[in-house]
């Protein structure tokens, strides 16, 4: 586990708040609207080679998802936390179910399914990179601070 970053896991997510009923997307300064990934939350803490993937309930995740490691190893900077969702793409579409299946106590299960169809990330929050931890900074920050990195 990740044991020198500024963020320790467990950490729980911000979460989404309903729009129900509103008719449609208000103006609002400072309100940011994403749309719903059929997915997994899912905070990704690396530190170097060491890579752990956290559910929302702030259970591991990585027995599940091996092929991610790599894939966050290539993609991420060498120490931050970052929040997203995991997804499965199924026949051109996103696949709750076939994320729901990896969740299998047989490691031979996983690694078939996630030959099969890998999962991928959608990463949407960065909150901490290096040795700051950014959640006191403004989300259009971080989200910037994201995509640059």
């Amino acid at each position: 586990m990740p044991s020198k970053l500024p963020l320790k896991p467990p950490i729980e997510p911000m979460l989404a708040t309903s729009m129900s009923g509103a008719g449609e997307i208000p103006e609002r300064p400072g309100l940011v609207f994403e749309p719903k990934w059929d997915g997994f939350r899912c905070l990704v803490f690396r530190d170097g080679d060491e890579v752990m993937l956290q559910s929302r309930s702030g259970k591991p995740l990585a027995r599940y998802f091996p092929e991610m490691i790599g894939t966050v190893l290539a993609a991420l900077p060498a120490r931050c936390v970052v929040d997203g969702e995991l997804v499965v793409v199924r026949e051109g579409r996103l696949s709750f179910d076939a994320l729901t299946e990896r969740v299998h106590p047989a490691a031979s299960r996983i690694n078939l399914l996630a030959a099969e169809h890998p999962a991928s990330y959608v990463a949407f929050d960065l909150l901490a990179l290096g040795d700051a931890a950014l959640l006191e900074v403004p989300f259009a920050e971080r989200r910037a601070a994201l995509e640059q990195v």
